[in-house]
């Protein structure tokens, strides 16, 4: 029922569990969820930096695209 960390429950596992346990799989799997999402926010400094290195990349790419193309924008 675990694959690399994370719960995996089939068809057949649903159906044999009782009510009780299904809620406590509920549980178990929004805990997870709200556990990942609280480290993804965490991470808000590292996404700013990706966000505008990738910017800074894709403006220069852009602007040596159109020097080799030779186009006037202004």
């Amino acid at each position: 029922m675990s694959n690399g960390g994370f719960m995996v429950f089939t068809e057949k596992d649903w159906e044999k569990a009782q009510p009780e346990q299904r809620d406590w799989f509920i549980f178990n799997t929004l805990q997870s969820m709200d556990n990942r999402l609280k480290k993804l926010e965490q991470q808000r400094l590292l996404n700013f930096a990706c966000m505008f290195a990738g910017s800074v990349v894709g403006g220069a790419l852009m602007m040596l695209v159109l020097i080799v193309l030779k186009v006037k924008i202004f």
